[in-house]
């Protein structure tokens, strides 16, 4: 008994120690095994791109003529570093919070400006969009870990829809699907400069997308999910019925979508809860998606929300990882920044948390299955399919070992230690189903 207290005070206080110093990159003792990191150094570098005449929702006016505008987005990316002799792994991030009179500095592997890793075959690319509000910090756990096993990885800050340039919300519902494509372009493009870091280095050809919440709205249209023509048209929605441009009915709308997005990560996609889909709208969709939420979610919905996107996207091979009890802070953000929980103004503090899940237990959760994810579909590897080919609620497996071997009516979660899957649930359907 002696020893296990012991054990868990250490538990605490190495947990505790963690939180003072803002990791992204913490490890619990009870990570699934493709949570922990890959084999490559990470570099990390912050860029500008810039889309040229996109239209401006924010000083459009209903029914007058439509404004134009250079959009300019600054982008966090991670990718695989060759590091200088002498220079070891880490490096600090400045980061707005929700409560935008704080920045956190936060601590994690990647090395600022490192030098890339260049090797025969280019890595694919990984896009992470945001929710309103956030920032590209607030998924920088999956952008170190996914850089780490070989991706290139783009993280946006969304302009109007970061802690600190809130601007009217018809920005974000029209600009989110538009911005999500002009990465994959602009990273593209980067990837053929001779001056760029990310030369030869990416193939943008395989992309995926991760979407967190107003990322996730923006990510299921870009999957083929085009949103209802009628809550598209509605001047409340954005003027002269910009989004529109995303609708089922606009005969543009399915031209214009990129056959490089080979498979989509939909955190708490916001939207459906609201009408922004039909059924049938969702019919659409035939790219491979890994759907993750929370059962308390009552921002985004989740019989009526995710799950129903889920239910809805019959024609492609999708999967639902539910956090059971949690909310809509469900796998996606960082834990709450020290600086947050030092301050007499607690605003914010929640937007980093969950009421009954830890935040670094579900990061590390939900970078294990985007590793599983992303590694089959980005990169081919199909012995990551075991890791996805479970028994649907954690709770009904079995786990059963000797000597470090499974037996006959071993069906423990692969990659979970005994208990850990409690609490989860992981369903699929294929296209048809």
């Amino acid at each position: 008994m002696l020893k296990k207290c012991a054990v868990a005070l250490l538990l605490l206080s190495s947990s505790l120690s963690w939180a003072q110093d803002n990791r992204i990159d913490l490890i619990r003792h009870d990570a699934p095994a493709l949570a922990n990191f890959g084999k490559y150094a990470i570099g990390v570098r912050t860029i500008t791109v810039v889309d040229k005449n996109r239209v401006d929702v924010v000083n459009t006016v209903n029914g007058a003529a439509n404004k134009y505008y250079d959009r300019s987005l600054t982008l966090e990316v991670w990718y695989p570093a060759e590091l200088k002799p002498g220079q070891s792994p880490g490096g600090q991030y400045r980061a707005i919070t929700r409560n935008a009179t704080i920045t956190a500095t936060l601590q994690g592997r990647a090395v600022r400006d490192a030098n890339s890793r260049q090797t025969a075959v280019r890595y694919p690319l990984v896009v992470i969009s945001h929710g309103y509000p956030g920032n590209r910090f607030l998924m920088s756990h999956l952008g170190e870990n996914l850089a780490s096993k070989g991706f290139v990885v783009a993280s946006i800050d969304h302009r109007d829809s970061t802690y600190d340039d809130l601007k009217a919300f018809t920005s974000t519902l029209y600009n989110r699907p538009l911005d999500q494509r002009f990465v994959i372009d602009a990273i593209a493009n980067l990837g053929t400069d001779p001056g760029s870091f990310l030369h030869n280095l990416v193939d943008a050809n395989r992309a995926g997308v991760v979407g967190y919440s107003m990322g996730g709205y923006g990510l299921v249209n870009n999957l083929g999910g085009g949103y209802s023509d009628k809550v598209a048209a509605s001047a409340i929605v954005s003027p002269n019925g910009l989004v529109s441009a995303h609708a089922s009915g606009n005969a543009s709308y399915r031209a214009g979508l990129d056959s490089r997005i080979k498979a989509g990560f939909a955190i708490a996609p916001w939207g459906m809860k609201m009408n922004f889909w039909r059924d049938k709208d969702l019919t659409g969709i035939s790219v491979p998606t890994f759907y993750l939420a929370g059962d308390a979610d009552n921002v985004a919905g989740y019989e009526n929300g995710v799950r129903a996107i889920y239910r809805g996207a019959v024609n492609s091979d999708r999967y639902l990882l539910t956090f059971k009890n949690a909310g809509h802070s469900a796998g996606a953000p960082y834990p709450v920044p020290v600086e947050i929980l030092n301050s007499s103004d607690k605003t914010g503090a929640d937007h980093y948390s969950d009421p009954v899940w830890d935040n670094v237990r579900m990061n590390n959760i939900m970078d294990h299955f985007a590793s599983a994810f992303f590694r089959h579909h980005l990169r081919g590897d199909a012995d990551t399919l075991s890791y996805l080919d479970l028994v649907p609620d954690g709770r009904d497996a079995v786990f059963s070992m000797k000597d470090g071997k499974p037996l006959s009516d071993h069906s423990y979660w692969k990659g979970f230690a005994e208990g850990s899957a409690v609490g989860l649930k992981l369903e699929h359907l294929g296209p048809g189903q």
